[in-house]
């Protein structure tokens, strides 16, 4: 060992990080799983509570230039099966220069329960959190659901959310399923379908059937209107507003659970140049509740939620930078660049923590019925070196923008979703 070289030490090094990750999502999948049997055992409506006696609750869909879709997602939002005299569905139209108010009022002649809130410059148009806050000062509900503007929620997914928190005051929020509607349009869909049936059934349904631990997604999530208002709302600097979110409704004492029968379909990206800028407003929003929250570890009271924060910085930071060195090395092994003195069945090693990616993956996307074709067998064997690789891409390019952003002391600026259509 003390002849090691130290291009040897960080292929040790990152070999070692690469494996922990791996086995704790394998970890993680298998309590997925726990998680998929229960839900099973959950009984329609098991709250016990009549239609009539269903608390209020406000629907909030925050629409920016969204005429492709949001007429197709406020007629699924009249189909929610939930007393119409206690929901209210608001959409608030942020300083769309589209055709997005011609479509609302469209609809209010069809829906004449469909809000309306309009909101232009100055006062608009700064992004996802400041959007819902105005949409949350024109409220009532006793409890707040959020859709995003591309959302067909199915009909019970209200209901679903709200039977799973109304009787249990440690919850703060509960958390249900997104899937994806344009799944089959061309590999990129495909890519991305198999990775959220991943995330919400290793690391959502994992970490919840595990340690309690739950991350609000941007959509389909229902929060207790007392909470907004304790921590006064959104935060409208986040670029990931959902992940901060889930930080500070987790340090007010409360908790957060996954609720896979609350499902809503949503559109992804179909282009590459439109899903790379999602992710990296993802990463960039990310890293920068990572860096804040990573500086103010000991000053969170549920230390739950701190080990969680550790993980985001293990799997942005440790994790990040092994796959990035690990493949430098690679490449520079192809053109005779670097040698491992190292002996021993590398080889191996390298095909078994592949194969526990297609493993682990895999297990995952059957938890969803005709989800386990043998096509998606395929994908998962080509993410590895294509779709999964782009993640270094977006980090970089996201942490890259920090830094600047930083540098320069300008603000980061909140990046819509381009839609492809209804």
């Amino acid at each position: 060992m003390g002849n090691l070289t130290l291009t040897d030490w960080f292929f040790i090094s990152t070999v070692l990080a690469i494996w922990m990750l791996l086995f704790y999502h394998v970890i993680l999948t298998f309590a997925g799983y726990r998680r998929f049997v229960s839900s099973f055992a959950v009984e329609e409506n098991s709250t016990g509570i009549s239609l009539e006696s269903y608390p209020t609750v406000s629907v909030l869909v925050p629409a920016h230039n969204e005429e492709k879709v949001i007429g197709r997602t406020v007629e699924a939002l009249a189909r929610l099966e939930y007393p119409k005299d206690r929901i209210e569905i608001i959409v608030i139209n942020d300083s769309s220069t589209d055709g997005t108010g011609d479509v609302l009022a469209e609809k209010q002649n069809l829906y004449p329960f469909l809000k309306v809130v309009t909101i232009n410059p100055p006062q608009g148009a700064k992004g996802k959190s400041n959007a819902l806050n105005q949409g949350f000062l024109a409220s009532s509900g006793e409890y707040i659901v959020i859709y995003d503007a591309d959302n067909t929620p199915e009909r019970r997914a209200v209901r679903s959310l709200v039977e799973t928190i109304v009787n249990d005051p440690r919850l703060g929020a509960v958390v249900g399923k997104f899937r994806t509607r344009n799944r089959n349009v061309n590999i990129l869909t495909r890519f991305v379908n198999i990775e959220t049936l991943n995330f919400q059934w290793t690391v959502q349904a994992g970490r919840c059937s595990l340690f309690g631990l739950t991350t609000i997604t941007g959509t389909n999530f229902l929060i207790r209107r007392s909470i907004l208002e304790k921590i006064e709302g959104w935060n409208i600097k986040a670029l990931t507003e959902d992940t901060e979110l889930t930080v500070r409704v987790y340090d007010e004492g409360y908790y957060i659970t996954w609720v896979p029968d609350s499902v809503t379909w949503e559109q992804e990206p179909e282009k590459w140049s439109v899903w790379i800028k999602q992710r990296t407003r993802w990463a960039r929003g990310n890293l920068g509740v990572i860096s804040y929250y990573i500086r103010n570890l000991f000053n969170l009271r549920n230390k739950r939620i701190a080990g969680d924060i550790i993980y985001f910085f293990f799997t942005y930071g440790i994790f990040f930078f092994s796959i990035l060195v690990s493949d430098i090395i690679f490449l520079l092994g192809l053109f005779g660049k670097s040698h491992l003195t190292l002996t021993g069945p590398f080889t191996i090693i390298w095909f078994m923590a592949y194969a526990m990616f297609i493993f682990e993956s895999f297990i995952s996307v059957n938890f969803e019925a005709g989800e386990g074709t043998f096509l998606n067998l395929l994908l998962i064997c080509l993410m590895y070196f294509t779709y999964c690789q782009l993640w270094l891409l977006v980090v970089v390019k996201a942490a890259y923008s920090v830094l600047s952003d930083r540098i320069s002391g300008t603000n980061a600026r909140w990046y819509k979703t381009e839609r492809s259509g209804g």
